[in-house]
């Protein structure tokens, strides 16, 4: 019991406490403050064992001011160090150390600091897993799809970069907050995506993930720099896919699309939710691409059912997205929407457009898309040939079992 109620506080936990600690004595100090963050939750899974305390965030909290102290005093004997943190000390006191607002405020400049535009673009979404959301180098790589050792050297030379270009923690202002926000944005709907319909093999959706996403966005929406329509249209959208989740996957585990999804399973408080932020979200006239994702799935979602879709309003939702950010998604999508409209011709005006190299691990969904268009057309071959190409792509088995059925659908209709 003690492991699974400490694996979760790390989870919710470790990321607030580097925040926190890296405030206290500088971004230099990184890696020995997410050592003593483990060292913290290594010695509460000894100790647990025994006795659980009966407030475990607290004891938490206290473990980790007296490992506050101790670094203090081990840096302390270093005089290169000794400014930094006694300008620390000035800025913060133990006693308010953990205060929520402190934290939420030592978060939100971690946040701004994975995303700092000196930070590889490759480098910030794995920093951002690491620093601020406490995920293991194994579970960066498996959510990433990349080997522990491309992690390894991408959190090395995030925190090399930030010391040789010692970087401020802080909140940027004026320019530089507009621009920087957009990347944080960025990483946060990468995060969620993640999330939403994973690339692991055998787990389709990652609610932890997607739990993460909407807690960073809502550390921004509660500061009064970072309360912009952006931040508020990306919470939307979260809480209208979210409130989905438990309607992808059936009992026996199967992946069920939209058409075939329980929608009394959707999350009503959650829909409510992403309307109250969508509301805020179109107080000004600057519109994202949040906006348009979000009006798309509020479309879904506003819907009785699937033969009640407003698929040209879809339509309409999408080209304006495309139009702001050109994809080969969109266009993708755009097919999928003709299809569904029955619209065959327009729906092949945009296959010709994508390449499926561009969708890149997702090829896949190219190939199915077509396999149906084909299957409409009544192509049956050329169905059945754009099928077996999906299933050679697909990685994540829920996914390639539903492609499954779905040719062995095609096969009973030749």
């Amino acid at each position: 019991m003690e492991t699974k109620l400490i694996d979760h506080l790390f989870r919710h936990h470790s990321g607030k406490m580097v925040a926190v600690l890296t405030r206290y004595f500088g971004l230099s100090n990184l890696e020995i403050i997410e050592d003593a963050v483990q060292d913290t939750f290594l010695k509460a899974s000894i100790l647990w064992r025994k006795e659980q305390p009966e407030n475990p965030e607290a004891w938490l909290t206290k473990v980790a001011k007296n490992r506050i102290l101790d670094i203090f005093r081990k840096l302390k004997s270093e005089q290169k160090h000794l400014a930094e943190i006694e300008k620390g000390i000035a800025a913060i006191t133990i006693k308010e150390l953990f205060l929520e607002s402190e934290i939420e405020d030592a978060q939100l400049r971690m946040i701004f600091t994975a995303c700092h535009p000196k930070l590889d673009s490759k480098d910030q979404i794995t920093f951002a897993l690491k620093t601020i959301a406490g995920f293991s180098i194994k579970e960066i790589a498996s959510a990433l799809l990349m080997k522990e050792e491309t992690i390894k050297k991408r959190l090395l030379r995030a925190r090399n970069t930030i010391k040789k270009t010692n970087l401020a923690f802080k909140i940027p202002q004026g320019k530089e907050l507009s621009q920087r926000i957009e990347r944080v944005l960025n990483v946060i709907y990468l995060i969620f995506n993640e999330g939403f319909h994973s690339n692991k093999k055998e787990i389709l959706i990652r609610k932890e993930l997607c739990g993460e996403a909407i807690r960073l966005c809502k550390i921004l929406l509660k500061n009064k720099h970072t309360q912009i329509s952006s931040s508020y249209a990306l919470f939307a959208l979260m809480c209208f896919h979210s409130a989905r989740l438990d309607s992808k996957i059936n009992t026996e585990n199967q992946l069920l699309d939209l058409k075939n999804q329980d929608r009394n399973k959707w999350s009503f408080p959650l829909i409510q939710l992403g309307n109250t932020m969508m509301h805020k979200a179109v107080e000004s006239d600057e519109f994202s691409t949040y906006h348009y994702e979000a009006a798309i799935v509020a479309e879904h979602i506003k819907a009785p059912n699937f033969e009640q879709t407003n698929w040209d309003k879809i339509l309409h939702w999408y080209k304006r997205l495309h139009e702001l950010q050109p994809s080969a998604f969109h266009l993708l999508t755009m097919a999928v929407v003709c299809i569904q409209n029955k619209k065959y011709v327009k729906a092949n005006y945009y296959f010709k457009q994508i390449h499926p190299q561009d969708l890149a691990q997702r090829a896949y969904l190219f190939y199915g898309a077509k396999a149906d268009y084909f299957a409409k057309i009544n192509k049956k071959k050329e169905a059945l040939k754009y099928i077996d190409l999906a299933l050679d792509k697909v990685t994540n088995n829920l996914e390639k079992e539903f492609l499954k059925k779905r040719k062995d659908r095609f096969l009973k209709n030749l």
